[in-house]
């Protein structure tokens, strides 16, 4: 099948990898344009266009994507595979695809629908998730379905780990999805496609405001936004006056005032909560590099006493 595909970051990797892996013909690729990074705001290609490059395939890095729907409908392509691509569509650069475009979407729709569905799926405590395939419309999301894949969550990995493990998820689906893609051009979309089933839930983009831990909620709660917004844009605290930010925390029993740190040692730093303890095990002081708690405490940045709170005054 002759496809364009369009992408971002690393989790639109994947699938890529595999739909060349599967003999199919990217006429083109489509991604953000590149973007200022680090100190000295060097412009930096996505990471999908730096592997474009290097397979020697086309890319178009359009800052307006609805601004070119006749460019992309010459390209002669079948359809058009999205995996975290960055851009809303409109309905002429959906039209400039015979079969349509179709989304790899990081839930089971109609679960969070939106910007951010593997944060959201760790914070609400969510039991799976998966992977969805879904025709695109003008809609947030709402596009019909052709197949999912479903991921169970054990409720201690980070929203790094969870993504890994999706986009390799998505790489089976996609290979899975194109034939019936195919199918579909042949038969009629309308016999391989079936309507989103259930409540939609949203998700916005994730905020850093969103990001600072409130030592009076629940340990569980804490552990959730810690692992959810690891490793980036990071939860974080204050202690002794600097900003920490925090990789990975796990809820355990016990009580202790909301913020106090109780142990600090070899095992973690363990805070007091408004309902038991979370037990941090990787973390950041302002300025340094991630550690593990214990080469944390060892450089003195933390000691039993000590009180996470709000920005100083």
């Amino acid at each position: 099948m002759k496809l364009v595909y369009a992408g971002s970051p690393a989790f639109s990797l994947p699938p890529f990898e595999r739909i060349l892996a599967e003999g199919h013909e990217v006429l083109a690729v489509l991604t953000r344009p590149d973007k200022p990074f680090g100190r000295k705001g060097v412009l930096t290609p996505t990471p999908l266009k730096a592997l474009a490059r290097e397979r020697g395939i086309p890319v178009l890095d359009f800052p307006k994507v609805r601004e070119h729907a006749e460019e992309l409908a010459a390209l002669g392509a079948d359809a058009m595979i999205t995996c975290a691509y960055g851009q809303i569509l409109t309905q002429p650069v959906l039209d400039a695809f015979l079969l349509g475009v179709f989304n790899i979407h990081a839930s089971l729709l109609p679960r969070w629908r939106g910007a951010s569905p593997i944060q959201h799926a760790i914070l609400a405590g969510d039991k799976e998730t998966g992977v969805t395939i879904m025709k695109t419309d003008i809609g947030l999301d709402t596009g019909d379905v052709l197949l999912s894949r479903t991921v169970p969550l054990s409720g201690t990995e980070t929203a790094g780990e969870l993504s890994e493990a999706l986009a390799r998820e998505g790489a089976e689906a996609i290979a899975q999805a194109i034939p019936l893609i195919a199918a579909g051009g042949l038969l009629g979309m309308g016999r391989v496609l079936s309507p989103q089933e259930g409540e939609p839930t949203l998700c916005k983009k994730i905020e850093k405001g969103q990001c600072l831990l409130d030592f009076s909620r629940p340990a569980e709660e804490l552990s959730r936004l810690v692992r959810a917004m690891s490793p980036q844009p990071l939860a974080y605290s204050f202690l002794r006056g600097a900003a920490v930010n925090f990789y990975y925390a796990l809820p355990e029993e016990g009580e202790a005032a909301p913020g106090h740190i109780v142990r600090a040692d070899k095992t973690g730093i363990c805070i007091g909560t408004g309902s038991g303890i979370l037990r941090v095990l990787e973390l950041q002081a302002a300025g340094g590099k991630r550690m593990k708690a214990a080469d944390f405490v060892n450089g003195r940045k933390a000691a039993v006493g000590d009180v996470f709170g709000k920005e100083p005054q």
